[in-house]
């Protein structure tokens, strides 16, 4: 089988949750401190470790079949790559920032001015749908000190927290995009290496799945079992056991956690009783 080239950051946050995301997919690899690249041991993947600026060019140019960066670098570089999957971490947001001394009165604010921003094609794309004309300095880092040093009148910039900003004097106005990790692949790869990313993804997919959803166990009266099941359907249906108490039986099925908080007390209120809520490791359906 092919052995897939897939290129994940270099350093910084991004690169630490592509290689537990790796990892968790069952991927046997080393990542010694600088290495350039890595090959799993027990799964034909070799991992290369790049600029997340320069991944969507390395897809571009066939050096890496595949890539995961930022949504945000995958929009601002338009290169030849095809978004395959959406990954779930990484969340942040491009947003315009301005001095809280300021009084933002809509888009229109931004006539005339002159924006810092390391993403000048997202913000130009932005300004033409709502046609205002501004200026926009292109600056590589540190680009939130550009108001200060009155280099701009407003910054383009990734937020995550938000607390950059505050610690500059900065006050956020318009999300631009949302934007979170995803994985690119080259438009026309060999059909031996579109088979191991399709093997890849369908193990992303499995982490994924887990991570939004917990195992549940829990005792109820057997007159109630139909109205959980309702309730928590699971995968198909849930699993039900008689326990020694007669009248009794023991559920388990799958919940997604973020529906759980709502469901408990509808749950306790058919009689539910001992619920236990477990982490899922992988989730095939």
């Amino acid at each position: 089988m092919s052995t897939l080239r897939i290129a994940i950051q270099k350093s910084g946050r991004l690169q630490e949750d592509s290689l537990k995301l790796l990892k968790e997919s069952g991927l046997s690899f080393s990542n010694g401190r600088d290495q350039l690249k890595t090959q799993a041991r027990n799964f034909p993947v070799e991992i290369l470790f790049l600029r997340d600026d320069d991944i969507p060019q390395y897809i571009e140019d066939n050096v890496a079949d595949a890539g995961i960066v930022g949504e945000n670098v995958f929009i601002e570089k338009q290169k030849k790559n095809d978004l395959v999957k959406r990954l779930d971490f990484a969340k942040c947001r491009l947003s315009i920032a301005i001095p809280r001394s300021e009084n933002y009165t809509g888009v229109g604010y931004l006539e005339g001015k002159n924006i810092a921003t390391s993403y000048p094609v997202i913000v130009r794309n932005f300004l033409a749908k709502h046609g205002v004309k501004a200026g926009i300095h292109e600056i590589s880092g540190s680009v939130e000190i550009a108001p200060g040093i009155g280099l701009a009148d407003a910054i383009c910039d990734i937020v995550s927290t938000g607390s950059t900003l505050m610690s500059n004097g900065l006050k956020e106005v318009e999300t631009v995009i949302q934007s979170e990790a995803v994985l690119l692949a080259a438009p026309r790869l060999a059909a031996e290496k579109k088979k191991v990313l399709d093997k890849l993804i369908f193990r992303f997919e499995a982490v994924q799945s887990a991570k939004n959803n917990k195992y549940i166990l829990l005792n109820c009266p057997n007159e109630a079992i139909q109205k959980i099941t309702d309730v928590i359907p699971g995968m198909k249906s849930p699993t039900i056991m008689p326990l020694g108490r007669p009248g009794w039986s023991s559920l388990h099925s799958v919940v997604n956690e973020n529906d759980f908080w709502e469901k408990i007390d509808l749950l306790k209120s058919f009689g539910a009783e001992g619920i236990l809520v477990i982490p899922i490791e992988k989730m095939i359906a």
